[in-house]
């Protein structure tokens, strides 16, 4: 057993290590050629497991998520990413866990809130897929859920910028100016065990989309005056 935890161990600290190095990797590039700025980071908790939820455009809001704390986030990968072991370890240092698409969504709410009661924080985007313009609409619902389910916060993020340095289908990334803005911490409602109902879910899902307008147009706003 000793040797089990003792491996362990070392697989966790390495995963960390690799996720750091890999992270000041990104953020170097995110400053320099994305020139990426950020702002409230310090509204992202020290400690204990969270949900950062940042607004969605392109395929770099990803790396850019991981760029506005230093602390290792979890993120969601179809499970065919992880068909070849290298690849797939790879992946799990980074912070991925796997899904199985075209899977029931409450597979992966329940893996969501694993990774979150293991006490690391988890990225999720509320839109859910890449959206296009500034507006914030039709939230889903699964962030909402697992906050009240869990009693974790939201840290709600708005991204600016990303949508012009990698569209939708293209794989070309261009040096457009990005900013990320991070908001306060959203903190579910108490409901002393009682399983949430669609309205205080609804209400939750209502609490991130006006957050989530305000820090995008602020994120916008700043790009511009840049």
């Amino acid at each position: 057993m000793a040797n089990v935890s003792s491996k362990f161990a070392g697989q966790n600290v390495f995963a960390k290590s690799f996720y750091l190095a890999v992270r000041a990797l990104v953020v170097f590039l995110c400053r320099t050629y994305l020139r990426l700025g950020v702002s409230g980071s310090n509204n992202i908790p020290l400690n204990g497991a969270f949900i950062l939820a940042p607004t969605h455009r392109s395929t770099v809001d990803i790396p850019i998520a991981s760029a506005v704390t230093r602390r290792r986030m979890r993120f969601m990968g179809k499970d065919s990413l992880w068909k070849v072991k290298t690849i797939g370890s790879i992946f799990s240092a980074l912070g991925a866990f796997p899904v199985t698409r075209g899977s029931a969504d409450l597979e992966a709410l329940k893996r969501c809130i694993s990774v979150l009661q293991s006490g690391e924080p988890l990225v999720m985007f509320p839109e859910g897929t890449r959206r296009m313009g500034s507006e914030v609409v039709d939230l889903f619902d699964g962030a909402a859920y697992i906050s009240i389910k869990t009693g974790l916060p939201i840290v709600p993020v708005g991204i600016a910028g990303s949508e012009q340095v990698m569209q939708t289908g293209s794989k070309m990334i261009w040096p457009k100016r990005c900013y990320a803005v991070v908001g306060k911490p959203i903190f579910p409602n108490q409901i002393d065990g009682k399983r949430a109902s669609r309205e205080e879910i609804a209400s939750l899902t209502q609490q991130i989309q006006v957050s989530l307008q305000q820090l995008f147009n602020d994120a916008d706003a700043r790009i511009k005056k840049r």
